[in-house]
């Protein structure tokens, strides 16, 4: 299960009567979907329950996309705005315009082997970002298992409630999968990932049960993860913005002294093997502001933790209650992002005027 700690805000008075207000919200995914607790395998006789494919139902231009090279997609969209590299071998495109629109495809060896997609405009025709939980799924019928075959070797994925609820994923062919992120206080569609058997098997976003063997975990230098850590904060940073400007919230700006911050909070954590707002000093996200010399009128803090990339963390903060709140708030200006390794802080502020 995801273990999240409720909303927790810190209020203090300064000299001057200046009111300052700390939210923080932390949520690890550790110890559930994706652990090795959650990973069963049989090399006996496994039976797999067959679930029909449905490709005749996906005709969105996304879609079409799985198994074209880098040089199709340039001629087709320009080159990217950016290119980060991902946890996971394959480097990430990147297609924005920081506001309504987003996508990035996930290329390795000159193929498009996953995409993650949200906003306005994203041609993913039978399914629409904003699309009733209940309509995708007549088009779709989720099911709590779902089966992938490489040869000789066969995966069943086992979906919890939660999953079923928040991620349902859909086989539309073989080797093509798509996994539904909802937002569950609206129960619509929030965005979609599309992405191949192997690159779900890396992920390992759900309970799998397996007969033959699975993908090796990412073994990264400090250097690739220091990349990867860079793309991913860029990432959540406009991701969130795509976001809040569906709710009709204001952008946020980027401010890099808040990023640090988040930053050293994430590499701390992960260093000292810890999860929580306050460092193993007793310090919280006032004292490391301060430290900082950051000036502000009010200041939150998300934090998570194993996910699988930056997109599921940000989808797992949207639906969490307190996370929501600081993602969606019109108190903040600007906001600072850190990543290290897989895990996540999103520091806000609201600025004084001076």
């Amino acid at each position: 299960m995801r273990f999240i700690q409720s909303s927790l805000v810190l209020l203090s008075i300064i000299v001057l009567v200046v009111f300052y207000f700390i939210q923080e919200n932390d949520m690890t995914k550790e110890g559930t979907i994706g652990n090795i607790d959650n990973i069963v395998e049989k090399r006996s006789q496994l039976e797999l329950k067959e679930v029909p494919e449905v490709p005749s139902l996906v005709n969105g231009e996304v879609f079409q996309w799985i198994g074209k090279s880098q040089e199709e997609l340039v001629k087709a969209l320009g080159e990217p705005v950016r290119k980060d590299q991902s946890a996971y071998e394959y480097e990430w495109w990147i297609y924005t315009d920081e506001r309504t629109e987003y996508i990035q495809f996930g290329i390795l060896n000159n193929e498009i082997i996953t995409i993650y997609g949200t906003g306005d405009n994203l041609d993913s025709n039978p399914i629409q970002i904003g699309q009733a939980y209940g309509d995708v799924n007549d088009i779709f019928d989720f099911s709590n298992e779902v089966t992938y075959k490489e040869g000789i070797a066969s995966y069943t994925f086992h979906l919890s409630e939660e999953d079923m609820i928040m991620r349902p994923l859909i086989k539309l062919k073989e080797n093509m999968f798509l996994q539904v992120y909802f937002d569950t206080v609206t129960n619509k569609v929030s965005s979609i990932r599309v992405l191949t058997g192997d690159v779900l098997l890396r992920h390992r976003i759900y309970e799998i049960v397996y007969r033959g063997d699975l993908p090796a975990e990412p073994k990264l230098t400090d250097e690739e993860w220091e990349e990867v850590g860079l793309g991913m904060e860029k990432q959540v940073f406009t991701i969130t913005n795509i976001i809040r400007n569906r709710y009709e919230k204001a952008a946020l700006q980027w401010d890099n002294s808040v990023g640090e911050v988040a930053f050293l909070h994430s590499r701390d954590m992960a260093e000292n093997d810890y999860f929580s707002h306050f460092g193993l000093n007793g310090d919280g996200l006032k004292e490391r502001l301060a430290a900082r010399e950051v000036y502000y009128v009010a200041a939150g803090e998300n934090i998570a933790a194993q996910y699988t990339d930056a997109p599921a963390a940000i989808e797992g903060w949207l639906n969490s209650e307190g996370h929501r709140e600081a993602l969606l708030s019109d108190t903040y200006s600007h906001i600072g992002v850190g990543v290290y390794r897989l895990y996540y802080t999103q520091n806000f502020l609201a600025k004084t005027n001076e």
